[in-house]
């Protein structure tokens, strides 16, 4: 019987699940933004030059851009060979979360090799750039809009 219902559900066969009935006839109130939004980056994706006069070709994804009074900005950043996030002055804080390859990150008066699950905090009155170099370097980065 699980095999049945397992090979329905794969196959759509089985009915479509269906959320609470409504009490009294009524049905429930949304209040508020959409309770979640599903992204595929896929969908999302755009290919720009590197932030911040930075050098090269990167391909941005920036999640949830258009969600209704969502503050957190959320961004995957792909930084192709030679491409660049560029030195730039930081105004709120901003976390850098390095997902795969590696590349150089400038802070302030210091350099340093960033790589696959580093996490950096920039706060703001530093300044900062990142640089792929030979690797392609995918990036997340968040920070809160003000």
């Amino acid at each position: 019987m699980r095999y049945i219902l397992l090979l329905s559900i794969l196959f759509g066969l089985a009915a479509p699940m269906r959320g609470p009935e409504p009490v009294g006839g009524l049905e429930p109130a949304v209040r508020g933004p959409e309770p979640f939004i599903l992204e595929h980056e896929r969908d999302i994706a755009q290919v720009q030059p590197g932030p911040h006069n930075g050098t090269g070709t990167t391909i941005a994804y920036s999640f949830f851009a258009h969600a209704q009074g969502l503050t957190l900005v959320f961004r995957k950043r792909v930084l192709l060979p030679g491409a660049s996030i560029g030195y730039h002055l930081q105004e709120k804080d901003e976390i850098y979360y390095i997902l795969s390859g590696s590349g150089t990150m400038r802070m302030n008066d210091s350099s340093f090799t960033v790589r696959a699950g580093d996490a950096v905090l920039t706060r703001p009155g530093s300044s900062h750039g990142v640089f792929a170099g030979a690797d392609t370097l995918v990036v997340l980065i968040n920070y809160l809009q003000k």
